[in-house]
């Protein structure tokens, strides 16, 4: 007898919502954690380790990895076209596990994910084919950044109840963000900018809601710019020290 290959029961029994992120955990049939996304007319699976979809690229877990060590062998490497769309297809296929991440609030695994693109976005920038395929990719640097800050801001809240940690993420993605900017001389269009404003919103309401005065890191930048240098070093070094601890 023929075997049925349909989704009629899984799509039935999983109703797609447009208005919302539809995803959960799940068990593959050999007992292993799977990722699914009910998109519209289907659903996505991703495995949570390695490739999003599983599949190894020349015997390496990941395209970027093939690529870092292409580039050790080759350091003039140049992408031809058939790299160029792997290089898209992994961009894409970690895109939808960070967001997935997110939504099951396993804000570390984002983190992780966030640090791949942005990875792989560096190596495929040194080896792009011109400048207008780098600049196709860089433009979407601070929606990942964005990401990344959220992620490590609410893990930092789930590890501590003080929101000090929140709020030094916060800050940290917002330099990493303004350097950007300014990479790309649009300094003036920072403060602006959509993501950069929902950053600082989150950052001031975790500073009302857990009562988060200035950080240390704030306080040692404060120190520097009204010349306290005495204090500026103190700050340092219990900055420093909380860093190793």
């Amino acid at each position: 007898m023929k075997r049925t290959m349909h989704l009629d029961d899984l799509l039935k029994d999983w109703e797609f919502n447009p208005h919302t992120l539809n995803v959960r955990m799940v068990k593959g049939n050999d007992g292993r954690d799977v990722i699914q996304m009910r998109v519209d007319m289907g659903v996505l699976q991703l495995e949570t380790t390695g490739r999003p979809d599983g599949t190894p690229i020349e015997g390496h877990p990941t395209y970027l990895e093939y690529l870092q060590e292409a580039v050790l062998e080759e350091p003039d490497l140049e992408l031809d076209e058939d790299q160029c769309m792997e290089v898209d297809r992994e961009f894409m296929q970690f895109y939808h596990r960070r967001i997935c991440w997110l939504r099951l609030q396993y804000y570390n695994r984002a983190v992780m994910d966030a640090d791949h693109t942005l990875r792989l976005m560096d190596v495929s920038e040194r080896v792009s084919p011109d400048e207008e395929w780098s600049r196709s990719h860089e433009q979407y640097r601070p929606f990942v950044l964005f990401h990344r800050t959220q992620a490590a801001a609410l893990g930092a809240l789930e590890e501590e109840e003080s929101g000090e940690g929140a709020v030094m993420a916060i800050n940290a993605g917002l330099e990493t963000i303004r350097q950007f900017f300014e990479k790309h001389e649009a300094d003036e269009h920072f403060e602006e900018d959509e993501l950069v404003v929902r950053l600082v919103e989150l950052r001031e309401t975790l500073r009302s809601e857990y009562e988060v005065g200035q950080t240390l890191r704030e306080k040692l930048t404060a120190a520097v710019e009204q010349e306290q240098y005495e204090l500026a070093a103190k700050l340092r070094d219990e900055l420093n020290q909380r860093e190793l601890e």
